[in-house]
């Protein structure tokens, strides 16, 4: 390689071994060429039928620093340019930045063939559409390992994010070391993995790793909230107690003395959630942290909706629910609709598509970007199971896309529930999206949690919803004949359809669009499945998605013999499938300290269905009401694939027998 410019060649060997381990699967098998599947996808590309060859040309591959790179309207700093043909692949960008988001689509694009590798021919310019690309882990609540956080920092810098959010602190911990106030990592202030926090040594170790990314580490300390751990470690009963301001101002000292503010520019300070008298401020406590930070030379981040804090003009506002406005005049980024521990992953993934970052297509002086966060508040036995039990790949790669390409329509709320038509070009978009998605499952994720298989040719009839009168286990007429192979009422009604997804939101839980405006009562779903073979495989069924946020919403969780405490039903060519055996029925919705185990479908054993040759109809019951909070349904044959899941090959769907 040459030109690679001097700020290129320092950074560390080390973070470029271990994106390629992380990538290793990246230079895929390719005998006839295919367009790479790109995430995200740049923002102009050809394609040039002619690929370079790497092995003996190593001298014209070209990564060069420019002065300018004229193509590219916003962003430049992370923008670069490539061109690869038969003779050559030239790289170039304005800053060393740019030069890495850049390798990271080469290796993408490089494939194997008759044991040779090549890049694929193209001519790429590219930028991001948004200016921060974040991702937020909550280490205070449930502590993670180095290594863990290095694997998603390794995943995100593949895919092109600039900030990884740190949640250090919360009221089941204080996760950063003090050495001035050893008592904050004290067993005894800690009600989850007592004394389980980072030293300094091991922070400073993760902003170095980040760096080396170029990905920026954003510290949270959240205060006055959050703070039990706080309180407990300095038998503190108030955060308006006197004693608090001097501890706090000396924690932020201490926090900005451990990385120069080139490496670690901002401070998020939280403010959020103050709920009880014991977590309110003293008047002006807050004003004198967001000036500490300040002469400290870093940039404040704070929740919104939270606090007020009257003298402070510059902070960056980071809005966390629909109720949260950007306050006027001051930069923000967006975390309102990404939440990935409410998220399913089948309609979790087509809403962060659909989602469009502040509103806008791309960043301006206001709108900064956006954080993809993953709020996984119960307590897990196995810090892994945050990965297992939350889609964070697959929101990954799904936020890479839409933040660094950005959404260009403006369609608002209107596809975060529910699919688009077919006949809509949205859609069209939406499956190849979901193609390239489900193709670095298979080559990039062999290993890791990624839960997700293609589900937009899935298509459904809803009848209803019918009156149940309150009563969720009411069987309602031709029900029971059903059962007993007598043709089934529900055929004589008026439906909704083709309704399009593997997960069907009948009505979202936050109020976006979907399909009925009822608030409780009983549908039924309905689709056929064409298998070219007599075949027994796993399925996805699930209701009501159980949120990994604020205990089991909408609980109890269902005895033995339910599918959900609401008493759906799934019937396959007529006949009844039982529901899973539970490791924890019964449990009650405020129940944070008992981890998740089996609850929802993507995390649990593929239930057991046999698809007949030729057409299988599917009838599903979904009652809504009592305490339940989502009135959901997914119905998905599966055939596992290692710690993953794939599509049985060969199906087809249809609310018609057609063929």
């Amino acid at each position: 390689m040459r030109s690679l410019g001097v700020k290129y060649k320092s950074v560390k060997m080390a973070c470029l071994v271990a994106l390629f381990m992380l990538l290793q699967n990246f230079h895929g098998h390719c005998n006839s060429f295919d367009a790479p599947a790109l995430i995200p996808m740049p923002q102009k590309i050809v394609w040039d039928k002619f690929h370079f060859k790497i092995e003996g040309n190593e001298s014209r591959m070209v990564r060069r620093i420019v002065a300018n790179l004229p193509e590219v309207p916003i962003n430049q700093e992370e923008a670069y340019t490539l061109k690869v043909d038969a003779d050559s692949l030239v790289l170039k960008a304005k800053t060393a930045k740019g030069l890495f988001r850049g390798e990271q689509t080469i290796r993408q694009l490089t494939f194997t063939e008759n044991g040779q590798q090549f890049v694929a021919g193209c001519e790429i310019t590219d930028w991001p559409a948004f200016q921060v690309r974040g991702f937020m882990q909550d280490v205070g609540r449930n502590f993670m390992s180095l290594l863990l956080l290095k694997e998603q920092i390794d995943v995100i810098a593949a895919y092109k994010f600039n900030v990884f959010h740190l949640h250090l602190t919360d009221n089941p911990g204080w996760r950063l070391e003090s050495k001035k106030y050893p008592q904050l990592n004290a067993a005894f202030a800690m009600t989850r993995r007592p004394g389980k926090y980072y030293s300094q040594e091991e922070f400073i170790e993760l902003v170095n790793y980040c760096n080396d990314r170029f990905i920026t580490l954003i510290p949270e300390l959240d205060i006055p909230g959050h703070c039990e751990a706080f309180r407990k470690a300095f038998a503190i009963d108030s955060m308006s107690d006197s004693r608090v301001k001097p501890i706090l101002l000396d924690l932020i000292d201490e926090l900005c003395s451990l990385v120069p503010k080139e490496k670690m520019s901002y401070i998020h300070l939280g403010t959020d959630e103050v709920w009880t008298k014991n977590e309110r401020p003293a008047p002006g406590l807050l004003d004198a942290l967001v000036k500490r930070v300040k002469q400290n030379g870093r940039e404040v981040i704070v929740w919104r909706p939270g606090q007020q804090i009257d003298t402070d003009k510059t902070s960056i506002t980071q809005l966390w629910s629909s109720n949260g406005k950007p306050k006027a005049g001051h930069r923000y980024l967006d975390s309102r609709l990404n939440y990935l521990n409410h998220l399913d992953p089948l309609a979790g993934v087509a809403q962060l598509y659909f989602d469009r970052i502040c509103g806008a297509s791309q960043s301006d002086s206001l709108r900064l970007g956006g954080i993809l966060c993953c709020w996984n508040d119960n307590n897990v036995d196995d810090e892994y199971n945050i990965l297992r039990q939350n889609p964070v790949y697959p929101g990954m790669l799904t936020y890479s896309e839409t933040s660094w390409k950005g959404q260009l329509l403006d369609i608002g709320e209107k596809y975060l529930a529910k699919l688009p038509a077919h006949d809509d070009p949205l859609f069209k978009e939406f499956q190849e999206f979901e193609s390239r998605l489900v193709r670095h499952r298979d080559l990039y994720f062999q290993g890791k949690p990624f839960p997700y298989v293609r589900q937009a040719d899935i298509s459904w009839k809803i009848f209803g919803p019918f009156d149940h009168k309150g009563e969720v286990d009411h069987n309602f007429k031709g029900e029971e004949a059903f059962e007993k192979n007598i043709p089934f009422e529900y055929r004589n009604y008026a439906f909704l359809g083709p309704v399009y997804g593997g997960t069907i939101h009948v009505r979202h839980f936050f109020g976006f669009p979907s399909w009925i405006s009822e608030k409780q009562g009983t549908i039924f779903a309905t689709t056929k499945i064409w298998s070219p073979i007599d075949q027994q495989v796993g399925c996805w069924i699930g209701f009501h998605d159980w949120s990994r946020s604020g205990g089991r919403r909408g609980g109890p969780f269902p005895e033995q013999g339910q599918w959900h405490n609401t008493n759906p039903k799934v019937w396959l060519n007529r006949e009844l499938i039982e529901p899973p055996i539970w490791k924890n029925p019964g449990l009650a919705e405020k129940t944070e300290e008992v981890p998740f185990t089996d609850e929802n479908y993507f995390f649990r054993e593929p239930t057991g269905i046999f698809l007949k040759k030729g057409w299988n109809e599917v009838l599903l019951k979904v009652p809504q009401g009592g305490t339940s909070w989502k009135w959901m349904f997914t119905f998905v044959p599966v055939q596992q694939d290692g710690v993953n899941v794939r599509e049985v090959s060969g199906l087809k769907y249809s609310v018609d027998n057609e063929k």
